[in-house]
């Protein structure tokens, strides 16, 4: 396995959204692909899951609404590693009372590495893969010099009273 790589196994973990006037593109497309799909894990937000569910027959982890949180819990699933596959199915022309959670869900996405189909033809392409049912690894960034950019001048960004808190400490424990 490459370094920074995580493998995906063959059967995927699909997220899938659809904003109000997408919903019947995705599920026309779903019920169209719907002996690939059922193949893998899927999880929906709030309406898009109920009407999936019931479209294809099969379960769907339904989340919350989108604009109740839903986008947020895939975003939260992404950055938990619990998602290799997102077809969100958005309205670039309907303004949503929720856009940071949409925006914050793509960003995610891309920061993760995660494919992401946000139309049909992206969808077909993207489930005709030969990727699509065999396993692959996921290349991710390598996010440490991100994660320890404050390690070496922490110091000088604590308050002074927890600088001397701490160190009242340390004397207790020498």
């Amino acid at each position: 396995m490459k370094p920074n790589a995580i493998p995906i196994t063959a059967r995927k973990r699909i997220a899938l959204v659809a904003h109000d006037n997408k919903k019947k593109d995705l599920l026309e497309w779903a019920r169209y692909n719907r002996d690939l799909l059922v193949q893998h894990e899927l999880c929906a937000t709030g309406t898009t899951g109920m009407l999936l569910e019931l479209a294809l027959d099969t379960k769907i982890e339904k989340l919350r609404s989108g604009p109740l949180g839903g986008d947020q819990q895939i975003g939260a699933k992404i950055a938990e590693g619990e998602i290799d596959f997102i077809l969100f199915f958005w309205d670039p022309l309907e303004p949503q009372p929720h856009d940071p959670d949409v925006k914050a869900l793509l960003r995610l996405a891309v920061v993760w590495n995660i494919p992401v189909a946000c139309n049909r033809a992206t969808a077909d392409f993207m489930i005709s893969s030969p990727l699509m049912n065999e396993g692959y690894e996921r290349i991710l960034p390598d996010f440490e010099r991100h994660v320890n950019r404050f390690a070496n001048s922490s110091r000088n960004l604590l308050p002074k009273t927890v600088e001397r808190e701490e160190e009242h400490l340390s004397d207790e424990t020498v």
